[in-house]
């Protein structure tokens, strides 16, 4: 048989409570250069090169991870046939299935990947998806089983049976286990991991919704039909979208069809799903410590330390994870990591911004972090990336004073359009039409002063805006 036709399905919608607080809602763990350079997400692009019949992937995300879903494809000269913007989180049975509606031709394979995986052995894992691929061209619903080396108790299993070409037939899937119970299935050696990776064609997954989950594939037909273009993101009408039952795959079709096949995968897995997981796939020194940034220990064995911006000191302590934010800190023992969406879920209920973004706050002209502020001012770092600029847009009830520190800009005050070179400074008052513009190919940087009674960031309007953002 020849090679199908693969069509790679990444989803990115996920917000990574258990990675706080690095991960937050705005910027979530997948945006993250967490075990190199590039981003998990990035990683997950990058895998793909050399992918026998691999097209163009899809991105599904959260709309308002748009222009940093956008920009990080971009940084490694990759292209998608479309960035789907969700208007809320509705789990993967509902994004799967946007895409595959969009496929034109329904014998096309659908390989579906969440964005922040860890696979070792690039070669293998291009090796299975080659088998999966032949599989779903049969009809097959394919999904990718972890053999697992320990009785882990944070994953659901997957249980086959007979062998089917190069996998076997899924017998069950099974809820996260107690450790007796993982401890069984390790012994009894046809338990496998549940990856969360599949392949079918969209034909086949569509016949699947069409059987198990009617009512949901009527909201997403409707919600694709109500889809608008945006940029260079598809927009999903969020009225329609918020019909769609919120549910996963696993129980929406897999649990329930009879021709699932499960390929079993040794590639140096890993879901990063806590701080511990993270120190497992690190390269560790001498003491077993993984240290990113600025740190210094003494008397200290197998910690995970991330300093963003200053020294962090260990002396006589074992098995921590520490991670150092701008406006928050982490300390926690390895063995308790899980504990983290505790106080995640805490800090949420007590309407808290640690959750929901950095102090540095990402836009698609560049971006800001709130340095310093108190009753009636704050200041801002502002960055502008060569040729971005800013919405034209005014304010009610602030004023700015903005002082240039490197770069060039291009600023617009009511009828007047001026430049403002470095350490040259200029005033916008209160209610006038104002626009900050980078015309060089360096960053533009320059700090902020607001000064007023509200300096809140909905406290805008604005009047012409090259992103598409509205008031």
């Amino acid at each position: 048989m020849s090679q199908p036709r693969v069509a790679p399905i990444i989803l990115s919608g996920g917000s990574g409570s258990r990675l706080w607080p690095m991960s937050r809602e705005q910027y979530p763990k997948q945006l993250l250069p967490l075990i190199n350079d590039t981003t998990m997400l990035q990683d997950t692009l990058l895998r793909l090169d050399g992918l026998d019949g691999a097209l163009l992937p899809q991105i599904v995300c959260n709309q308002e991870h748009r222009f940093l879903v956008a920009e990080q494809v971009k940084q490694i000269n990759r292209k998608t046939d479309a960035i789907i913007l969700e208007p809320m989180g509705r789990n993967t049975a509902p994004a799967i299935a946007i895409s595959a509606l969009q496929q034109a031709d329904p014998d096309t394979v659908l390989l579906v990947l969440a964005s922040d995986h860890v696979i070792e052995d690039v070669a293998k894992f291009h090796q299975h998806v080659a088998e999966g691929a032949q599989l779903a061209a049969l009809g097959y619903l394919v999904t990718f089983g972890i053999v697992p080396d320990q009785p882990l108790i944070g994953y659901g299993y997957i249980e086959s049976g007979a062998a089917v070409e190069a996998g076997f037939a899924v017998t069950r899937f099974v809820e996260k286990p107690d450790l007796a119970t993982a401890e069984q299935y390790l012994k009894a050696g046809n338990f496998y991991w549940n990856s969360g990776m599949f392949m079918f064609t969209a034909g086949a997954y569509l016949q699947a919704l069409a059987a198990h989950q009617p009512d949901m594939l009527e909201a997403c037909q409707q919600t694709l039909a109500s889809a608008t273009q945006d940029l260079d993101f598809i927009r999903l009408d969020a009225a329609a979208f918020e019909q769609c039952p919120n549910i996963s795959i696993d129980y929406a079709v897999m649990e329930h069809v009879a021709n699932g096949v499960v390929i079993p995968m040794a590639v140096g897995w890993n879901d990063l799903g806590s701080w511990s997981s993270l120190w497992d796939v690190s390269t560790k020194d001498e003491q077993g410590n993984k240290f990113v940034g600025d740190v210094m220990s003494t008397n200290a064995n197998n910690n995970y330390v991330n300093s963003g911006s200053r020294l962090v000191a260990l002396i006589g302590v074992d098995d921590l994870v520490v991670v150092d934010t701008p406006d928050a800190l982490l300390v926690a023992n390895r063995s308790q990591v899980q504990e983290v969406k505790t106080i995640y879920n805490r800090i949420k209920q007590e309407n808290r911004p640690e959750t929901l973004s950095h102090r540095q706050v990402y836009r698609p002209w560049g971006s800001y972090d709130s340095i310093d502020a108190d009753d009636g001012f704050q200041v801002k770092r502002i960055v502008v990336n060569p040729g971005a600029s800013l919405s034209l847009q005014k304010h009610y009830h602030r004023a700015e004073h903005w002082i240039v520190v490197s770069g060039t800009a291009e600023v617009t005050c009511g009828e007047k359009v001026y430049m403002v070179n470095k350490n040259e400074s200029t005033y916008i008052p209160i209610g006038e039409k104002h626009r900050l513009t980078n015309p060089g190919k360096i960053p533009l940087q320059l700090i902020e002063i607001q000064s007023g009674d509200y300096l809140g960031e909905d406290d805008i309007v604005r009047f012409d805006d090259i992103y598409g953002r509205k008031s």
